[in-house]
């Protein structure tokens, strides 16, 4: 390639991400924030009672278990978490 095709390359590329940035960035990030908390409220409610929470009888939690195996670390973390008022800003 010459250098004004990397240049004119390296241009709509900067503008693409740019037109990104103002566009959809926002709503991509607001999009992952949703999908967390509801995988966290999903495992709540079947494994709940790991917390003292029991909503879901044992037997349909058993068999969810394996799917949600490699989720429940980070998921108790969160739980047992202390809240702060700057989490929520955030």
């Amino acid at each position: 390639m010459t250098d004004e095709k990397k240049e004119k390359f390296g241009f709509l590329k900067s503008i693409k991400e740019f037109v990104y940035g103002v566009a959809a960035h926002d709503s991509a990030r607001f999009a992952l924030k949703t999908r967390a908390s509801m995988e966290h409220l999903f495992i709540l409610i079947t494994m709940g009672d790991m917390l003292g929470v029991p909503i879901l009888p044992p037997y349909y939690s058993l068999r969810l278990l394996p799917y949600v195996v490699p989720q429940i670390s980070t998921w108790k973390r969160r739980m047992l978490k202390e809240k702060d008022l700057t989490d929520a800003l955030a």
